[in-house]
């Protein structure tokens, strides 16, 4: 049996992949701040398929004592999903807080880095994989993303530079680049419940669940096969156009 290590499982797409994988024959470190989340996953899931991990991912030195304190059955990890992140603020950047924007760098890429140059060891000794969550917001910018769009660019391009580091060590990597994905990180997002159902009011998106899917896949393709990057959206969305301020006489 195989052993996933996902972070931000307290929630939308983390949730969903423990879920998933288990449903799938694997076992689960399920990471994330919300100990009564990830307590509830154990109770429905079996503390034989689902080991929780209660700590933020900020914190280098309680991730530490995390990895350390694996039971024997969960310590060989076969797969890493990076999908814990967050967004906060839709301001302008010279209106934005620099203390949100110091939550989102320190969240979704230090915490990121620091957690995949831990595993690494393991994941190249048992020829594993890593499957991180970025964003369509790495690859097209729009108002009020600064940050966020920023260190999602991070993440999808430190991804692939590992795919770039990892050649010949049977090492998997994939960067999955979701556009709208409806989960409770919009509400964050958005700032409101009422916001966040404005936004995808009509739209269809997608939901945690077709992420967990597509991460399914990925990791259980055979082997010698790498799927470099995905970038799945709902048909309802699609790229952004060019935009030209003009003076009004």
């Amino acid at each position: 049996m195989k052993t996933a290590f996902v972070t931000g499982a307290t929630a939308g797409i983390g949730e969903a992949t423990v879920r998933t994988l288990v449903a799938s024959g694997w076992r689960c470190i399920a990471t994330g701040r919300r100990k009564e989340r990830l307590e509830a996953l154990v109770d429905e899931l079996g503390a034989d398929k689902v080991h929780p991990a209660v700590f933020d991912v900020r914190d280098s030195e309680a991730m530490d004592a995390a990895i350390a304190g694996l039971p024997e059955e969960f310590a060989g990890i076969d797969l890493l999903v990076n999908n814990a992140g967050l967004a906060q603020g839709l301001a302008p950047a010279q209106e934005a807080s620099l203390d949100d924007w110091h939550t989102m760098i320190d969240t979704n890429v230090t915490a990121m880095v620091v957690l995949t140059r831990k595993l690494l060891p393991t994941l190249i000794e048992r020829k594993g994989a890593i499957i991180a969550i970025g964003s369509v917001a790495g690859n097209y910018v729009y108002p009020g993303g600064n940050v966020y769009a920023g260190s999602k660019a991070f993440v999808n391009h430190f991804t692939l530079a590992l795919r770039a580091d990892l050649h010949g060590t049977g090492v998997r990597v994939t960067s999955i680049e979701p556009g709208m994905v409806e989960t409770e990180f919009t509400k964050v997002r958005t700032g409101s419940q009422e916001a966040s159902d404005d936004l995808y009011r009509g739209a269809d998106p997608m939901t945690g669940q077709d992420i967990a899917e597509m991460i399914k896949w990925v990791a259980e393709l055979p082997p010698h096969l790498n799927i470099n990057r995905l970038e799945p959206m709902p048909v309802s969305q699609d790229f952004a156009g060019f935009r030209v301020a003009r003076e009004h006489r």
